[in-house]
């Protein structure tokens, strides 16, 4: 499966780099001339849907829990291969394989590298010794539901466990179990619902006006999402696309902090090459590198779009914002203005700062869903704030 997602990752890049040249982009001047040429982007497009075909193929039979791998041998229970086998059977644990030597720069893979080899299988037993070592962990009751529901399976898209600085594997799913369940909870309440849509657009807001740009186009498309995503009748879609993107569960976690935001970060902390090599010519001027960059981060989610399932679906809403949030977070971070890049790395390391916090047992309570669901509207207040602030000061 990962030598699949990254032999993805080059025919999505070639397909990308050729149809950019063939339109006279920054990076070439090619044009499509030939039926031979044209003959090419058209084969690989059809490589690039079997290849997606077949990694929700691969996913559904190896890592869903629905799959018949993930069921006891006597036929009653969910849990993971083997656990009808004698005492003693090793129960296992996929981990994720970050070890990947192409970095994932797209959202079309259907799931994260998954390590199937003996020396990548995590066992049970190796966290046997968790609660002895925190004792307290006894007293948390929401905690230690998430410890017996572990050892049944813990779906996951990516594992996290240093980005959040978690001590292990299991204690990081765990916790990501508690999650999901208080983040449910908090959003059954409408106002907290509508609470985070404004904070969101308030500091997205801040953060074009810092940079000199007019929000108006992204704020109809901000709120064109969030009147598309409230709409019941768009669910079943939303679920559809999100699931085969990875996406374990329909969770505030799971879809804006760990899919949206934290792939987010780790693409702009990995630029492509030929992005640098724009940013880095000191023969162009500061205005041609931004309009280059602008140009470059266009094609590429117009690109996207055309393999869109759902045309007007979840992808593309959250490509109509992209549009224009993306081109002032990569110049922020790989663009000269020293003020610029000051704010949008202040903006990651709160939101970072804020997932970590959700994951810290010293600074979120995982006694029952109450207190946790009461923890993360704090967190999220303070860090909230705390952007807006820091915004404010430099504007």
């Amino acid at each position: 499966m990962e030598a699949l997602e990254t032999s993805i990752n080059y025919w999505e890049d070639a397909l990308a780099a050729f149809s950019l040249g063939a339109r006279g982009g920054v990076s070439g001047t090619l044009a499509l001339t030939s039926p031979e040429e044209a003959e090419f982007c058209r084969e690989i497009q059809d490589l690039l849907q079997d290849a997606y075909l077949l990694q929700e193929r691969c996913e559904l039979l190896f890592l869903d829990q629905r799959s018949v791998l993930f069921r006891s041998e006597s036929g009653g229970g969910a849990g993971g291969a083997g656990d009808g086998d004698a005492p003693g059977r090793r129960t296992r644990l996929l981990s994720t394989h970050t070890g990947s030597e192409h970095t994932r720069r797209d959202h079309h893979s259907s799931a994260e590298s998954f390590a199937s080899a003996e020396d990548q299988v995590a066992d049970l037993r190796d966290f046997d010794d968790l609660t002895e070592a925190l004792p307290e962990l006894e007293n948390l009751e929401l905690y230690q539901a998430a410890v017996k529901q572990f050892e049944v399976g813990i779906p996951y898209r990516t594992l996290r466990t240093e980005v959040v600085q978690c001590g292990s594997d299991s204690e990081f799913l765990c916790k990501l179990h508690c999650l999901r369940v208080a983040f449910t909870q908090v959003f059954k309440d409408a106002a907290v619902w509508a609470w985070f849509v404004d904070a969101g657009r308030q500091v997205l807001t801040d953060l074009l006006l810092f940079a000199d740009k007019e929000p108006k186009e992204f704020l109809v498309a901000y709120e064109e999402m969030v009147s598309w995503a409230t709409d019941a009748a768009n669910w079943a879609t939303i679920e559809s696309e999100l699931t085969t993107k990875g996406v374990k569960a329909l969770t505030f976690y799971d879809v804006v902090l760990d899919y949206i935001l934290l792939d987010a970060f780790e693409d702009l902390a990995s630029p492509p090459s030929s992005v640098l090599a724009v940013v880095r010519n000191r023969w162009l001027s500061d205005g041609f590198k931004e309009s280059a960059l602008t140009t470059a981060v266009w094609s590429v989610i117009k690109a996207k779009r055309r393999y869109l399932q759902y045309p007007d679906g979840f992808m593309a809403h959250f490509y109509s914002i992209s549009e224009h949030l993306l081109p002032v977070l990569v110049w922020g971070y790989l663009g000269p203005n020293e003020r610029l890049r000051d704010v949008c790395e202040s903006f990651q390391a709160e939101i970072v700062g804020f997932i970590a916090d959700l994951f810290n047992f010293q600074k979120s309570r995982y006694t029952n869903v109450d207190d946790l669901s009461a923890d993360i509207m704090q967190h999220a207040r303070l860090r909230s704030a705390n952007i807006t602030d820091k915004l404010a000061e430099r504007i």
